[in-house]
């Protein structure tokens, strides 16, 4: 699931409908899925165009609002942002009118920042089947909290590689998010993967010193991310593994709820997941 799939790709721009922002869909497809995808804090779109494109390319429709890219950027708005882009992939005809999107196949992702922004739009929210968190970061109001209210099935990725000086690009707590996860939840860790490191912008990294692009965590949480998603908004049966809460790959880790504890220093004896 980490090599390109066998759709082909079309790019468009979300500004039409008022909104900044890219639209990334396969050439053709009737009632196929769709996501609304958010960025990571002071990342464009643009630094996730293989992201992107790779979902695209296994049949899913992704819309990815550019907005709150600044430095003190509005949580609650981005979140309003991607709730907006996933109406827009439901209510229009894409590709020339070659694809349609199922109201009934609606997920939302993010990195990071957008991670936390996608909780924060899944919380209490019926329409939206499925959630995929690549390392969420700190929100506000806490991402960690909002989990609770989230009833479709999520994917949480955690760092299997620690940030620069310590956690500081890792801020959030990808362990408690699934913990507190009010519906069924995956939590993974991908060796070598971390919250900086996900992004494309590989000359602003090696800029400011955060070492050689991680391209194989890179693909590997792509992968990840693409299977489960297949699973859970496609319906394809064959990817169920991906949904699995033990399920091992290579280079993965997976954690069961006593590991998503210890990992979230939570104390099962005096703490209940609600």
């Amino acid at each position: 699931m980490s090599k390109r799939g066998p759709h082909r790709v079309l790019v468009g721009d979300l500004d039409y409908a008022g909104l900044p922002g890219k639209v990334y869909a396969p050439a053709e497809g009737n009632s196929v899925p769709a996501i609304a995808f958010g960025h990571d804090w002071m990342k464009p779109v643009r630094t996730y165009h293989a992201t992107l494109r790779h979902l695209a390319s296994w049949g899913i429709v992704v819309t990815a609002p550019d907005t709150e890219t600044g430095l003190v950027p509005d949580h609650r708005g981005f979140s309003s942002d991607l709730e907006t882009a996933l109406q827009i992939a439901a209510g229009v005809k894409l590709g020339q009118g070659k694809v349609t999107v199922s109201p009934g196949k609606l997920g939302i992702a993010g990195h990071g920042m957008g991670a936390g922004a996608a909780i924060l739009c899944a919380a209490n929210n019926p329409r939206i089947k499925a959630v995929g968190a690549l390392y969420p970061a700190v929100t506000a109001p806490p991402a960690t909290e909002a989990a609770r209210a989230v009833k479709a099935p999520g994917l949480v990725i955690g760092g299997g590689h620690p940030g620069l000086v310590g956690d500081l690009l890792d801020p959030g707590n990808p362990a408690r998010v699934a913990f507190n996860w009010g519906g069924d939840v995956v939590y993974r860790e991908v060796k070598n993967g971390n919250q900086a490191g996900f992004s494309e912008d590989t000359l602003i990294k090696l800029a400011l010193g955060q070492g050689i692009p991680r391209y194989s965590a890179q693909e590997t949480a792509r992968g990840l991310l693409t299977g489960f998603l297949l699973h859970q908004l496609g319906g394809e049966r064959k990817y169920a593994a991906f949904s699995a809460q033990l399920a091992e790959g290579r280079n993965v880790t997976s954690f069961s709820d006593a590991d998503l504890a210890d990992k979230a220093n939570i104390d099962l004896t005096s703490s209940t997941r609600l």
